[in-house]
């Protein structure tokens, strides 16, 4: 029997996170491909959950997340970030930032629509985006510093655009747009109808004392953005899926429409645990950024001492470096020898593109345990030792 299939899902191959992991179990190799940290996220909050599941309320909780949880997120960004928001009218629970971002995407986009990515891009953005129906329209980043250009941005904003994905802090690469960037991209889109999906979920995985600027506190942008946070990444706990939606009303009604027919609710046990962890943690989440950052530096020390040179990160979990100095002009077909031949898993930046890629950059995530991140600068130094002899990679 031939089935008639959704080509936007049907036509994507494996993707390359699933392919590297494949390959780290079969040759049993320090996995540095997936971006999840071995911290177990802060005791209390785990506590607090599991006490909740116990004796608090596991049936439906209101749609839009319970009062709590959209107070204390109301409270943690005027906190951190400077922004205030009424929690009834301007801030939603929903399952995760990537439901947040269909949502949005789906409350938004009717087909023919134009979204703009900025490459390279996070892997669920392009999906999703054309399942929504929208055509994508690109702007390239480049290395080392991957900064916004505000003629490349214009020359692909028009009468049809109805949205445009920033991820700040950027995965894969790590950079940490600033103020500057952000006005920017308002001055690019100014005279233009576009929304502004911020994924902020590494808001606050940010080092050298950064501060994380929210789209929504940006005067060119906030009425136009639909800010998206992450208590997963916010408390090391990616598994827990539990994103925090913000925007000013007409638009977040819009997005929970779309959510009431997505997932419509999260566990309420996370949403409770999840609101006493964003009023009560701030010394973990300070705690958190300076053990990030002391295994960013101690693993890009290990790489230089291999020979290579890390790009600069300033957030996530991610330390690129760029291959092209050892003649590497492919780095999917680097990437699969590292890990079959040398042990380690990485994930080829290429694949974050969708169209002309830069394909000499690779990506590893640093937050894992020191003694990992160690035997995989052992295991990739003696790679190279063994490799730097041959020809150009191809």
């Amino acid at each position: 029997m031939s089935y008639r299939l959704n080509p936007v899902y049907a036509r994507l191959p494996v993707t390359v996170f699933e392919r590297m992991s494949q390959l780290a179990r079969v040759h049993d190799a320090v996995n540095l491909g997936q971006g999840f940290p071995d911290d177990a996220g802060p005791e209390p909050v785990r506590r607090k959950a599991a006490e909740a599941v116990l004796d608090g309320w596991n049936q439906y909780p209101p749609m839009m997340g319970l009062p709590e949880l959209r107070a204390a997120a109301s409270r943690h960004y005027q906190r951190w970030q400077g922004v205030s928001l009424d929690p009834e009218r301007e801030v939603m629970v929903t399952s995760g930032a990537t439901e947040a971002l269909a949502a949005s995407l789906l409350a938004l986009v009717e087909p023919g629509d134009e979204v703009v990515l900025f490459e390279p891009i996070y892997d669920a953005y392009l999906p999703l985006a054309l399942r929504a129906g929208a055509t994508p329209r690109f702007v390239k980043l480049t290395p080392p510093d991957w900064r916004l250009d505000e003629n490349a941005i214009r020359a692909v904003v028009g009468p049809r655009t109805k949205a445009v994905l920033f991820n700040n802090p950027l995965n894969p690469t790590g950079t940490v747009f600033t103020r500057d960037d952000l006005e920017t991209l308002g001055r690019a889109l100014a005279g233009s109808d576009a929304v502004v999906i911020a994924d902020e979920v590494w808001e606050h995985v940010i080092f050298d004392g950064r501060e994380h600027v929210s789209t929504l506190a940006a005067p060119s942008l906030a009425d136009r953005t639909i800010k998206i946070g992450s208590a997963g990444k916010m408390f090391s706990m990616t598994g827990w899926k539990v994103g925090l939606v913000c925007a000013r009303p007409e638009l977040l009604s819009a997005v929970g429409k779309a959510h009431q027919f997505l997932t419509f609710t999260t566990p309420p046990s996370l949403q409770a645990a999840v609101a006493y962890g964003l009023d009560t943690q701030d010394d973990w989440i300070h705690g958190m950024r300076a053990a990030l950052e002391a295994k960013r530096d101690r693993f890009s020390a290990g790489l230089r001492d291999a020979g290579l040179k890390p790009l600069p990160t300033g957030g996530a979990y991610f330390v690129n470096v760029d291959l092209g100095p050892l003649g590497v002009d492919d780095d999917l077909s680097f990437c699969e020898r590292l890990v079959t031949e040398g042990g380690v898993a990485a994930i080829p930046v290429s694949s974050f593109y969708a169209e002309d890629p830069v394909r000499t950059v690779v990506r590893f995530c640093f937050a894992k345990d020191d003694a990992k991140l160690d035997e995989a600068a052992r295991r990739i130094s003696a790679f190279l030792d063994r490799r730097r002899p041959q020809a150009r990679e191809k």
